[in-house]
């Protein structure tokens, strides 16, 4: 059934949300205090823009899209403005605006947090995409005056837009996003600001474990500042944790460097080994338990559309590719494709590969 939605703020989610809505065909309107991303938005048909709302049907829902530090202002402000609607948002944190839209004195009835767990390293309304939310989780906070209905108003928002509901209080989601998202963005950019004066050569032999590690340090660092200082406790918390295990690393590495490896050996292995079953629990595809595959990795030279058929031929042979990384050879006109498939597809996907023609290694 079609849903009258206003989406306010047109960044990245906000639009990403429009056009995501607008093709399953809810009635959305957008408003930004940016009149350009506004059009932008409309443009990218994420909805029509916000006009004279005397003259505008009232929203049964609306997404407050803003960043953290207005949050809470605008969902206030969306609560006394349309005194029908349900209003969420859709902020990284949640008991930072929870607690200052409990403080306002509005119909907090109405109003049910909420934080898809979905994100690009680019930001912006021409960063956005209709399937950010497919398979990914949207969790849904209420709060103990939250109204059963709008509840089941924005669990449905979330399930329309293909992401996976799950529902927590403020607190708990925090110091969950704490560890899985916050922590992890402040990981990833310590380790690309060493690069800052790494000589170009050395720059040069960076593979795709450094591009894995340090993808997401690409993300807006004003957007991440305030999600930061938004959970500051949390990620304090969890960063405690981590400084923990660098500080025994740090001593076991001295060790090692004077020649003493008197249990400097086992630190490492026992870091390492906690890494390795902390990254066996993250979820597999569509959030299922995680999957273990094996690796074929194939030639690719570095021409147009060899790729392509690369991915085609797999699509051919019946074989369903769980994931995909391409290494660059250096200063070769070739890259490698890692072509993730379950255990039992390796030895078919080996030979109808070598039958076309293509270089196939262990």
């Amino acid at each position: 059934m079609s849903t009258s939605i206003r989406i306010v703020g047109a960044g990245l989610v906000g639009t990403s949300l429009g056009i995501a809505l607008t093709g399953r065909g809810h009635r959305v309107t957008l408003e930004d205090p940016s009149p350009t991303a506004v059009r932008l938005a409309r443009d990218l048909r994420a909805g029509e823009v916000a006009g004279d709302d005397a003259a505008e049907e009232a929203p049964e829902l609306v997404v407050v899209a803003a960043p953290p530090d207005v949050t809470a202002a605008a969902v206030v402000a969306a609560l006394q403005r349309w005194p029908g609607a349900v209003v969420t948002d859709v902020a990284s944190v949640k008991e930072a605006v929870l607690r200052d839209v409990l403080a306002s004195g509005a119909d907090v009835r109405r109003y049910v947090g909420s934080h898809p767990m979905a994100g690009r390293e680019r930001s912006g309304a021409a960063a956005a995409r209709g399937d950010l939310f497919d398979g990914r989780a949207w969790v849904v906070v209420p709060h103990e005056s939250s109204d059963p209905d709008a509840v089941r108003r924005v669990r449905e928002l979330a399930a329309a837009v293909g992401a996976a509901v799950r529902v927590m209080p403020a607190a708990e989601h925090d110091a969950a996003v704490a560890a899985v998202s916050h922590v992890p963005q402040l990981a990833a950019s310590v380790v690309a600001a060493a690069l800052r004066e790494l000589p170009e050569q050395a720059v040069g032999l960076a593979g795709q474990g450094l591009r894995d590690v340090t993808r997401i340090a690409a993300s807006d660092p004003r957007l991440w500042t305030q999600i930061l200082a938004g959970n500051a406790r949390a990620v304090r918390d969890v960063l405690q944790g981590v400084q923990r295990s660098v500080d025994a690393l740090v001593e076991a590495l001295d060790a090692l460097a004077s020649g003493d490896d008197r249990g400097a050996l086992g630190t490492l292995s026992g870091v390492l080994e906690a890494g390795n079953l902390g990254q066996a629990r993250i979820p597999g595809k569509h959030g299922a338990a995680p999957a273990a595959y094996e690796v074929v990795s194939v030639v690719v030279p570095d021409e147009p559309g060899r790729l392509a058929q690369l991915l085609a031929d797999i699509g051919r042979a019946g074989i369903n590719l769980e994931d995909l990384h391409l290494e660059h050879g250096l200063g070769q006109a070739v890259g490698v494709a890692e072509v993730a498939v379950v255990p039992a597809a390796v030895a078919p996907l080996r030979a109808e590969l070598e039958r076309l023609g293509w270089r196939v290694h262990d």
